[in-house]
Formats: structure tokens, C-alpha cells, sequence
């Protein structure tokens, strides 16, 4: 979001002009609080600095809000949760006439009424009724921000809600959800949607991995989402077994390609229907319009919850970082904790890497005081970097 709010448009022109593009510090603040926590240290060093919050986020939980906060609308709908159960969920309506869909708004590992049906019972078929419910709006762009979610289906429920009928040997109609994905025989598409055919999809992710195999979406994330190690080989075989009907049926092949894996798979089921996937923080800058935000800026102040050398694939840190290079601004950054033996690597991104944290503290002092502890730093980095 680019905030003039704590601009003065009759400032002296020689005044720094500061952005500040963090992402969520995950069970503490959201993106929003964290830079406005941010903006008040700046203030407190200079308060002739002219402040552009843009809120972040890279594909995960808190990217349709980072998005929303730029213009468009929030749009309450009525969809499945993971677990089967009705839930309300929202979903945003951008200004350029495109729609953004978080799979982790529908089917997050933070919903306790999802998480609470065994993942092997779970699936995506929520995400399709949100991607319908758009189409239904004339809706010719949708972007669906993949992280964060509690499935491990491969898409299967999101292929059922949108017009696919999955059926075992006998021609019976098998359930989405990844216990019975080892029945799938053949996968009926005739039913598809055609109005997919006159859209954009464009997913949001910044995982790598392929569907399946030891590096695939069930062996990465599914202990994360409950998948216990005895049920890990046959849980992945299923989807083997599932992914062999589906590239049958659209005569396509997608399992191996990066970000099939992701989202429990969800990646597979949008390439399926001809989606694009691309990094999710990169995504988002664009859409806030951060390029814009960063023209004639002398600082740009950036961080999240725990920084370390995931932080450079993709995390949105580090794509707020590579936008600032590009424009020729220094970029900070300030985040919860700093993995020391990554230091060197984020050192080759950042003009320096700190911790909000004064000195030992416990977790839930840092937590609890976060907002606190980010004025205070930023206040200390202002003054250092705004002399």
C-alpha cells in the first residue's frame, strides 16, 4: 500500500524519504501493524521523514490483505473449509478488474475447525467454489496466493469443485481427499468449466518442488500438516496414482514441474487447468505498486519474523530488498530474529540485518512487546541511516 499518510507535501524537499515493506511477524502482528510499529520509531528520529508504508507479504497467509490494502475490495463468500465444514472466507476484488483468492483465508493451517479433521480427510474443494464464485462475478484474472494451507490432496478437491469427477474401477465417483486418491482410476473432465478456458490463472508460490517423490509436496510439508512417517509412502503413492488419471485426462504433463507441490499439491491442479505459478512476494510488490513507492527514496526498511537463507528464495524481505536495488535504494533489514550462520548471505542483500530484540528475552516477551521492540530499533537504525 503506498501510504502518503505520514507525508508532508509542504516538507523541505532535502527531507529522507523512507519506505517500510515488511512482511507479518507470524503470532505476533501483521504486516500492517509491523510497518506502522516501524514508521513510529522513524518519526521518532526524524520527523521530517517522509514515510511510505507499504505493507508486505510473498504468497502465504496475509497476502490477500497486503493486496487488498493497495485499492479494490474485500468480498465475504460462503465455501468449504478443509475438513468439509461451511465457513465464511474472503476473497478481493483488485482495481484492475482481476480477483485474488489465499488459499490460506479457505484452507489454513491456522483454522482449528480444518486442522481439526485428519489431513488424510482433508481437501481444496473450498478453493475451487472460490475460484466459481469469481467466475460468476465476470472475474477474467484470478490470482490464488498459494501458502499456507492444511491439504495435501493435490488438488483434488479444488479439480471436483470446478466440474471433474474422479472414479475408481467400477466407475463409482471417488471422494477428493488423499485417502482415497489410491482408488482413482480414470478422471472425468468433460465437465470442467469452460469459462477456465477465457481466464488468467495465476498462482502465487514460491515453492520448488514437485508433486511428488522425496522432495515432493507430501515428504517436504505434510508431517507439517499431519501426515505421520508411517503414512508418508503411501500417502505420496497416492497422489502418484492420482497425477497418472489427471495427465491422462487432460493430456498434459505437469507433476515434475517446479511448484506442482505446492500447497499440498494445489500447484499440480493449476497447471492442470493451464495456470501459471510464479514467486508470490514478486506478485505482490507489483500489485502494491512498491517500484512506485520506492521512486526517489533514500531508505527502504524491510523484515519478518525470523530471517535466515529461506529468506532469499522468495520470502518477501528479500524480494522488497531486490526491488530497492533496482532503484538504487538501501535496503535494511529489521526482523524478529536473525539466524546467525545465514549473516553472510543475507549480508549480500541487506545494509545490515538486526533483531528487534534488546538483549535475552523470551519468546513470549518478544512476542508480546513486539511492536515496542520494532519503534525501538527502528528509531536506532533511523538514526543511524537518516544522519
Amino acid at each position: 500500500m503506498l501510504d502518503h499518510t505520514n507525508e508532508d507535501t509542504t516538507a523541505d524537499r532535502t527531507a529522507p524519504i523512507v519506505v517500510i515493506a515488511p512482511d507479518s511477524f507470524k503470532g505476533s502482528l501483521d504486516a500492517a501493524a509491523v510497518a506502522a510499529a516501524m514508521a513510529t520509531g522513524v518519526k521518532r528520529a526524524r520527523p521530517d521523514a517522509q514515510v511510505r508504508v507499504c505493507p508486505m507479504a510473498d504468497g502465504g497467509e496475509g497476502t490477500l490483505s497486503a493486496v487488498a490494502g493497495a485499492g479494490g475490495r474485500l468480498l465475504t463468500i460462503g465455501v468449504q473449509g478443509a475438513g468439509g465444514a461451511q465457513r465464511s472466507a474472503a476473497i478481493g476484488l483488485l482495481p484492475d478488474g482481476g480477483a485474488l483468492i489465499e488459499s490460506a483465508e479457505i484452507v489454513g493451517l491456522t483454522d482449528p475447525a480444518g486442522t481439526s479433521t485428519p489431513v488424510l480427510e482433508r481437501s481444496t474443494t473450498g478453493v475451487g467454489e472460490a475460484i466459481r464464485h469469481v467466475l460468476d462475478l465476470g472475474v477474467k484474472t484470478i490470482y490464488l496466493a498459494l501458502g499456507g494451507s492444511s491439504t495435501n490432496d493435490g488438488g483434488a478437491g479444488l479439480l471436483v469443485a470446478l466440474g471433474a469427477r474422479l472414479l475408481d474401477a467400477q466407475g463409482n465417483e471417488v471422494k477428493p481427499v488423499p485417502a482415497q486418491l489410491s482408488r482413482v482410476v480414470t478422471v472425468d473432465v468433460g465437465g470442467i468449466d469452460q469459462r477456465l478456458a477465457d481466464v488468467v490463472l495465476v498462482g502465487m508460490s514460491d515453492v520448488k518442488s514437485p508433486l511428488a517423490g522425496p522432495t515432493g509436496a507430501t515428504f517436504v510439508f505434510g508431517p507439517q500438516k499431519g501426515v505421520e512417517p508411517r503414512q508418508l509412502e503411501t500417502t505420496d503413492q497416492s497422489l502418484v496414482t492420482f497425477a497418472d488419471a489427471v495427465e491422462r485426462a487432460f493430456d498434459r504433463a505437469a507433476r515434475e514441474r517446479p511448484g506442482a507441490g505446492a500447497a499440498g499439491g494445489l500447484g499440480f491442479a493449476l497447471y492442470m487447468l493451464g495456470a501459471n505459478l510464479e514467486p508470490g512476494g514478486e506478485v505482490v510488490a507489483r500489485k502494491i505498486g512498491l517500484d512506485r513507492a520506492l521512486h526517489g527514496a533514500h531508505w527502504l526498511l524491510t523484515g519478518e519474523g525470523r530471517s535466515d537463507s529461506q529468506t532469499l528464495s522468495g520470502k518477501a524481505p528479500f524480494v522488497a530488498a531486490r526491488f530497492a536495488h533496482a532503484a538504487g535504494v538501501p535496503a535494511t533489514l529489521l526482523s524478529g530474529s536473525i539466524d546467525p550462520h545465514s549473516l553472510r548471505d543475507l549480508n549480500g542483500h541487506f545494509r545490515g540485518c538486526f533483531s528487534i530484540v534488546p538483549g535475552p528475552v523470551s519468546l513470549d516477551d518478544a512476542m508480546r512487546n513486539c511492536a515496542g521492540y520494532l519503534a525501538n530499533q527502528a528509531e536506532q537504525l533511523a538514526r543511524l541511516m537518516l544522519v
